[in-house]
Protein backbone atom coordinates (compact mmCIF):
# COMPACT_ATOMS: atom_id res chain seq x y z
CA UNK A 1 0.00 0.00 0.00
CA UNK A 2 1.47 3.66 -0.66
CA UNK A 3 0.45 7.12 0.79
CA UNK A 4 0.80 10.42 0.22
CA UNK A 5 1.29 12.75 2.79
CA UNK A 6 1.48 16.53 2.62
CA UNK A 7 4.83 17.89 3.98
CA UNK A 8 5.83 21.49 4.24
CA UNK A 9 8.64 22.62 1.90
CA UNK A 10 11.75 24.11 3.90
CA UNK A 11 13.87 24.57 1.66
CA UNK A 12 14.32 25.24 -2.30
CA UNK A 13 17.64 23.43 -3.64
CA UNK A 14 19.37 23.23 -6.89
CA UNK A 15 17.11 22.22 -10.13
CA UNK A 16 14.01 20.79 -9.00
CA UNK A 17 14.75 19.79 -5.70
CA UNK A 18 13.84 20.83 -2.14
CA UNK A 19 13.99 19.69 1.56
CA UNK A 20 10.31 19.20 3.10
CA UNK A 21 9.35 18.75 6.75
CA UNK A 22 6.64 16.32 8.70
CA UNK A 23 6.76 15.89 12.09
CA UNK A 24 10.50 17.23 12.45
CA UNK A 25 11.45 14.64 9.87
CA UNK A 26 13.40 16.47 6.79
CA UNK A 27 14.17 14.78 3.82
CA UNK A 28 15.28 16.05 0.00
CA UNK A 29 12.72 15.56 -2.46
CA UNK A 30 11.74 16.27 -6.45
CA UNK A 31 9.50 19.40 -7.42
CA UNK A 32 9.74 18.02 -11.02
CA UNK A 33 6.22 17.49 -11.67
CA UNK A 34 5.19 20.75 -9.76
CA UNK A 35 5.69 24.09 -11.23
CA UNK A 36 6.14 27.57 -8.92
CA UNK A 37 6.60 25.87 -5.47
CA UNK A 38 8.24 27.99 -2.79
CA UNK A 39 9.58 27.57 0.69
CA UNK A 40 6.60 27.28 2.66
CA UNK A 41 3.84 26.20 0.28
CA UNK A 42 2.79 22.21 1.17
CA UNK A 43 2.87 20.04 -1.07
CA UNK A 44 1.13 16.22 -1.57
CA UNK A 45 4.74 13.79 -1.46
CA UNK A 46 4.62 10.46 -2.76
CA UNK A 47 7.72 8.47 -3.30
CA UNK A 48 10.20 11.29 -2.82
CA UNK A 49 8.22 13.42 -5.49
CA UNK A 50 5.68 16.54 -4.97
CA UNK A 51 2.65 15.48 -6.93
CA UNK A 52 0.60 18.67 -6.32
CA UNK A 53 0.64 21.96 -4.20
CA UNK A 54 -1.60 21.61 -1.30
CA UNK A 55 -3.27 24.24 0.69
CA UNK A 56 -2.15 25.04 3.97
CA UNK A 57 -5.73 24.78 5.63
CA UNK A 58 -6.37 21.51 4.04
CA UNK A 59 -2.32 20.28 4.84
CA UNK A 60 -3.53 21.37 8.92
CA UNK A 61 -6.69 19.80 9.24
CA UNK A 62 -4.85 16.26 7.51
CA UNK A 63 -2.34 16.66 9.65
CA UNK A 64 -4.43 17.57 12.49
CA UNK A 65 -6.82 14.76 11.61
CA UNK A 66 -3.42 11.98 11.44
CA UNK A 67 -2.89 12.95 15.07
CA UNK A 68 -5.97 12.66 16.37
CA UNK A 69 -5.56 9.07 14.91
CA UNK A 70 -2.75 8.44 16.61
CA UNK A 71 -0.82 8.18 13.20
CA UNK A 72 2.88 9.42 13.65
CA UNK A 73 4.36 10.92 10.82
CA UNK A 74 6.53 8.04 8.76
CA UNK A 75 9.97 8.43 8.93
CA UNK A 76 10.19 7.50 5.72
CA UNK A 77 8.05 9.96 4.37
Amino acid sequence: MCLALPVRVVELKGGDMAVVDLGGVRKEISLALVDGVTAGDYVILHVGYALTRLDPAEAERTLATFAAAGIDAPASA
